[in-house]
């Protein structure tokens, strides 16, 4: 899966693949730890400064999928530049638990009856920001899904810091436009209200300017959002539970992110 996308300087040749052994793995969790420890001020049990890893538990059980720029020198463990990594319903099986139920309750995900996929640990490299290499990542994501058969795609996604105060207008802004229907509405287990302004006081440009770009992109594609956030200080993050019921996707929307012919 190879395109050519124009940015300043050389031109990249992006390629999206899975992790296939030790060395992609270590690759995406260099990655990892380049903006979720060095960039974010995360931390976490089995961070290794000196080796400049972000790793965790979960990693064994899921798929890494690897955004590379095959442009760049080096080894193809020096060329990934974006990772996502996925979780499919079997396999969370085999691992006791889907990684966002140490943050949420997925009790109403689980009821559903459809089929389940979970998606976390999405970054990209900070000069391929802005450009197109998270549209090349997402859909090689759509492959994924496609094979897998997912039907709901749900993940914790983050915004910096842990004052619920600085971020009352994005949050008012996810609960009161983008709070999920009932049946699918995961609840936070440390419980912080994210109703912090009444809708009619919000001034929502304003607050949609606070979102990160890649839960604008969840919205974008239909996605909500469970009820409540999660103050993860290890990570200096406050999560939200995102969800995305791929029945809503429109024929649009399946064309821009995941295009005949491929990526």
């Amino acid at each position: 899966m190879k395109t050519r996308a124009a940015r300043s300087g050389p031109l990249p040749e992006f390629e999206v693949t899975l992790a296939d052994g030790p060395a992609d793995l270590r690759a995406a969790q260099r990655l990892r730890y380049r903006v979720f420890v060095a960039e974010l001020g995360g931390s976490g049990e089995m961070v290794d400064h000196a080796a400049g890893i972000e790793a965790d538990r979960f990693d064994q059980w899921f798929d890494h999928l690897l955004l590379r720029d095959r442009a760049l020198p080096g080894p193809p463990e020096a060329q990934v530049i974006g990772v996502y990594r996925l979780l499919p319903q079997g396999r969370a099986a085999l691992a006791g638990q889907f990684y966002s139920e140490d943050e949420y309750d997925l009790a109403p995900l689980r009821a559903s009856g459809r089929r389940l996929l979970e998606m976390g640990r999405s970054c990209i490299d900070a000069r391929y920001r802005g450009g197109d290499a998270l549209l090349h990542l997402w859909q090689g994501l759509a492959r994924y899904v496609a094979e897998d058969g997912a039907e709901v795609l749900f993940g914790v996604a983050s915004f910096r810091g842990t004052d619920p105060a600085a971020l009352a207008a994005p949050l008012s802004l996810l609960h009161h436009r983008h709070l999920a229907p009932p049946g699918l509405r995961a609840r936070s287990l440390q419980y912080q209200p994210m109703d912090l302004i009444p809708e009619e006081t919000l001034d929502r440009r304003a607050a949609m300017l606070q979102v990160p770009p890649l839960i604008k992109a969840y919205l974008r594609l239909g996605g909500h959002v469970g009820d409540g956030a999660f103050i993860d200080r290890p990570f200096n993050t406050t999560d939200v539970c995102l969800i995305l019921d791929t029945a809503r996707l429109s024929a649009a929307h399946r064309a821009i992110y995941a295009p005949a012919g491929g990526a």
